[in-house]
């Protein structure tokens, strides 16, 4: 794998859908509500309600249609779990090496966090696919502007935090490659129609950036 080939992945709608606290019993409904508004990443955190078990039945229903994987993935040995259950991704909230290099040994892309410089070209030397600023309601657009002007070109960088419709355009215009959605997206208990219709407002956010 390598980072164009998750760059493909952001391509058709630079969107990555983070569903914590999800339950297995209700992942199905919300994940299709995702993939018809054209979401192609979904990620359910570890610190989920039974998050293989939403994983598994992701990647059984929609296969090689989206990218699924684990979210707030804390250690190494989460990675073959997580591989087992069909996922395909690995994002962190930290930048821990060890982890992206378990993820890309077992052929998985490796997401892991970061927050300066240092940590950014730690966890490329490592081999992440694309890095996540996070948490980006601490790193404002201006921000990544300069660790963009320093990072390899073709750097993916994925702001996550606090990301609103109203936040993308500073961000997309300061070097962001696609953007995750925690709670304005989804939040524990939500229906599959509040999810549609906050995935729309996400949507129609991106394409006014793309008309811009």
């Amino acid at each position: 794998m390598t980072a164009g080939a998750f760059a493909e992945w952001l391509q058709p709608l630079p969107l990555v859908a983070i569903l914590r606290g999800v339950k297995p019993e209700e992942v199905l409904d919300i994940g299709q509500v995702l993939v018809d508004a054209g979401i192609r990443i979904i990620e359910v955190p570890l610190n989920s309600p039974e998050p293989l078990s939403s994983i598994e039945k992701l990647s059984t229903r929609f296969g090689e249609q989206i990218l699924t994987g684990a979210g707030t993935v804390l250690d190494p040995a989460s990675v073959p779990e997580v591989k087992a259950a069909g996922g395909r991704v690995i994002v962190m909230p930290h930048a821990d090496a060890q982890v992206v290099q378990a993820a890309r040994s077992h052929g998985m892309f490796a997401l892991p966090g970061f927050a300066t410089p240092t940590e950014a070209f730690r966890m490329l030397e490592a081999g992440a696919d694309a890095i996540k600023l996070f948490p980006a309601e601490a790193s404002p657009p201006q921000v990544l502007k300069a660790i963009r002007a320093v990072l390899p070109t073709e750097t993916a960088i994925i702001p996550v935090g606090g990301i609103t419709p109203d936040k993308m355009r500073e961000y997309w215009q300061a070097g962001a490659n696609g953007f995750g959605l925690g709670s304005a997206l989804y939040k524990a208990g939500m229906s599959a129609s509040e999810v549609a219709d906050n995935t729309k407002r996400f949507t129609t956010a991106v394409e006014a950036l793309r008309s811009a």
